[in-house]
């Protein structure tokens, strides 16, 4: 087992978090797809959003389908500082990093393929290296969402900043069905039930 937090304690997030960057220009990108997530279950959950200046963020509280209480985040500071904005609630509300679920894109997987961990490094995820710098540790539980890889004729930095293709846009609203299912069983169940449950899925077009 490579995750390093112990298995004999569910891992129950209790402050959902969804990397993006403000700014019109940026919606609906390949990057904000943590937001876009974030936004899928705060309308699922019927939480609204507020901008809290304390955290650097848009926050919403509200109860999730198993009737727990749960925390939803934005970060406002720009994808490489969302970890001010995250410590910031967790030291707030007194949450442990393991209660921390943080949701943002990933280049190493494809379109239509999600992948839940307990732990692990920032993979080069400029919002990642930043929550972990700010929690002092790798132990909090993030789901990743498939964007996939640049094209051979464009730079990676204007892949993950361009839009999705109409086609590419189908798949991701399934996709982000399956997060919000996801999250829902995670909050149920535990993170580890969720994972067993939807690492393997692929959303394919047909």
């Amino acid at each position: 087992m490579t995750d390093s937090l112990s298995t004999s304690t569910l891992v129950i997030p209790q402050l959902i978090v969804g990397l993006g960057n403000p700014e019109p220009k940026y919606d609906k990108t390949r990057h904000n797809i943590g937001f876009e997530a974030a936004d899928a279950l705060a309308q699922t959950w019927q939480i609204s959003w507020s901008e809290n200046r304390r955290f650097q963020a848009l926050f919403g509280e509200g109860r999730a389908a198993n009737g727990d209480k749960v925390r939803l985040l934005k970060p406002l500071t720009y994808m490489n500082r969302s970890g001010q904005a995250i410590r910031a609630v967790a030291d707030w509300y007194k949450l442990p990093p393991e209660s921390v679920l943080i949701i943002y894109d990933e280049m190493d997987l494809p379109v239509g393929r999600l992948r839940l961990r307990l732990s692990g490094s920032a993979g080069g995820h400029n919002g990642m290296k930043s929550a972990i710098a700010h929690l002092g540790t790798q132990n909090f539980p993030r789901l990743r969402i498939g964007i996939g890889k640049s094209s051979a004729d464009k730079d990676s930095v204007s892949h993950v900043l361009g839009k999705f293709s109409p086609e590419e846009t189908q798949i991701m609203s399934e996709v982000l069905r399956l997060v919000v299912d996801s999250v829902e069983l995670a909050l149920k169940q535990g993170v580890e039930k969720a994972m067993s449950l939807y690492n393997n899925r692929t959303v394919e077009l047909g």
